[in-house]
């Protein structure tokens, strides 16, 4: 196969959802061509293997694909299969890894980031389970890229991709498909459609989905509009921009301004629902009331057996360390499993295959069941649908009644975002220095009672992760969690988690920023975030 001599670059280091650098780092000669290299040697043998290929639309999307295209015909792969366009959501490429039983796929994404020339670009690997891949090939993956000297590539003018059709690169077989059609029908065995057709088409029943200029406009529009009938002006920004409109496509109340604008109005429809940049994270917001990723996640398992897909029942349920506790809570009522799990998918991956859970859930926006093994926004907003639509109750009656069942878990997450990563570094290294000597100590009134740095031994295949983020508990069910974030390129994100358990009837319908105020003052204090960082306030709170 052609070879061609490169040198290596020494910052290729995969984090918790692939390798995020600016689009010039990926632009530099040779960069990208690298890092997929080690990649495709990483991967075993792709000899005759079947790949699965696509990406969010971002700014350097569609060069990539066509790069990636060449390198795997120089590889010897077997067949790509390719969204139209180089277009995949990542859960819906997920389920072409599944459904298509492939060796592994390529997934073009940088998440919520932002894109554009000067904005963010990423890619990352996913296994044969459709997955993410797990510590142990993302580090074979870093170790070859700190020594690889050639990669080999064919070369070739750039594929047609927006024709849905079969063709040939060397002996590689290229299939482009519809990014949607295979992820719609799995939805489908999921999901009533004929009920919420049917609620949305009697008016008891309405929706606004942000698609944010990113990738699940197409699967919105083919879900919403075309399969259940909503109006068309039910999606909003719905076409996929390679800057995202010069917009941040992260779902959260800022950055979806738009829809959290109609959903507080008098006339706010029944359901709101945004996702992001390649369409695994989601908001859901009820009129004139915003729903927690954590509750989400609690309020799916509760009523998990009202919906089609899962009128068994489950399995289990998993969250990640830092999310709230309530879908605990709904574990031991209903005599079910539950796993507290480092952040990253991977670590759903294991227990979804391994039949341990059906749900789980990431605080940060994130929400997913063995269907797929990557978090699944718009399936998440399907399940909401499909809950008001069985249920007849408003989004705040369901919320209500949840928190009357099982307690609320009041919750906030504070980001401090691009701080100088030296001065982070040491406000988490100050932290974690002093986590033996926390137990016993008062803070503003708040006794210590435990106080670690998260590790976890997975129950599967025992591998283990240390220093996962330090956890501070306190009297009252009451807890502060810190986490450096492994999403973002420029600086460094800490993220502070704010929680406290209420079961009084009279306080569940409080602001948790109110609620909370004295925590978050403990929290501040407690790490000395200010005097590390000189921020009086985080950047972004949700």
């Amino acid at each position: 196969m052609p070879k061609i001599s490169t040198t290596a670059y020494l910052d290729q280091r995969p984090g918790t959802s692939g390798l995020r650098k600016k689009v010039a780092e990926f632009k530099q000669p040779h960069y990208l061509e690298n890092f997929v290299q080690c990649i495709l040697d990483a991967a075993g043998d792709v000899a005759g293997k079947t790949l699965v290929l696509g990406g969010d639309g971002r700014y350097l999307n569609a060069h990539a694909v066509q790069v990636i295209l060449r390198i795997c015909a120089g590889n010897g792969v077997g067949r790509v299969i390719v969204g139209r366009g180089g277009l995949l959501s990542t859960p819906a490429a997920s389920h072409l890894i599944r459904v298509n039983q492939a060796h592994g796929g390529i997934i073009l994404s940088a998440s919520h980031n932002p894109g554009g020339p000067d904005a963010d670009f990423g890619i990352k690997y996913n296994t044969a389970n459709g997955g993410p891949a797990p510590e142990s090939v993302t580090e074979d993956i870093y170790a070859r890229s700190q020594r690889i000297d050639a990669y080999h590539c064919v070369e070739t003018d750039d594929i047609d991709l927006d024709t849905l059709a079969t063709s040939h690169l060397d002996r590689m077989v290229i299939e482009v498909v519809d990014p949607v059609d295979a992820y719609a029908d799995l939805l489908k065995t999921l999901f009533d459609f004929d009920l919420i057709r049917s609620k949305l088409a009697d008016g008891s029943l309405s929706v606004v989905f942000d698609a944010m200029n990113a990738i699940t406009g197409p699967y919105a529009t083919r879900l919403l509009v075309d399969e259940l009938g909503a109006p068309k002006d039910a999606v909003l920004r719905g076409t996929p921009l390679p800057d995202f409109g010069g917009a941040h496509p992260d779902p959260n109340l800022v950055h979806a301004a738009d829809m959290v604008a109609r959903m507080t109005a008098a006339d706010a429809p029944v359901l709101g629902a945004a996702s992001d940049g390649d369409g695994d994270r989601n908001l859901i917001h009820g009129a004139g009331l915003y729903v927690t990723p954590s509750d989400s996640l609690a309020v799916i398992a509760a009523n998990a057996t009202l919906i089609k897909g899962y009128s068994a029942g489950i399995a289990g349920v998993a969250r990640s360390m830092p999310t709230s506790r309530a879908v605990d809570r709904v574990a031991k009522a209903l005599g079910l499993p539950a796993f507290e799990t480092p952040t990253g998918w991977k670590f759903f991956s294991n227990l979804l295959d391994d039949g341990r859970i059906t749900v789980c859930g990431e605080e940060s926006f994130g929400t997913g069941s063995n269907h797929v093994r990557e978090k699944d926004g718009l399936w998440a907003v399907m399940c909401w649908l499909n809950l008001l639509a069985v249920r007849g109750d408003s989004v705040r009656d369901i919320l209500i009644d949840h928190w009357q069942t099982y307690g609320r878990d009041y919750y906030t997450r504070h980001d401090f975002e691009a701080l100088d990563s030296d001065a982070a570094n040491r406000l988490m290294q100050e932290l974690e220095s002093k986590v033996d000597t926390l137990v016993g100590s008062t803070w503003s009134g708040h006794r210590v009672l435990h106080a670690d740095n998260f590790a976890y031994t997975d129950p599967v295949d025992g591998s283990e992760s240390a220093r996962q983020g330090i956890r501070v508990s306190f009297e009252g069910d009451a807890r502060i969690v810190y986490r450096l974030s492994g999403t973002g390129t420029a600086g460094a994100t800490l993220r502070v988690y704010i929680e406290r358990a209420e079961s009084h009837p009279e306080r569940l319908l409080l602001d948790p920023q109110q609620v909370l105020a004295d925590l978050i003052a403990v929290a501040g204090d407690l790490a000395d975030i200010r005097g590390f960082t000189g921020r009086e306030r985080a950047d972004v709170i949700t």
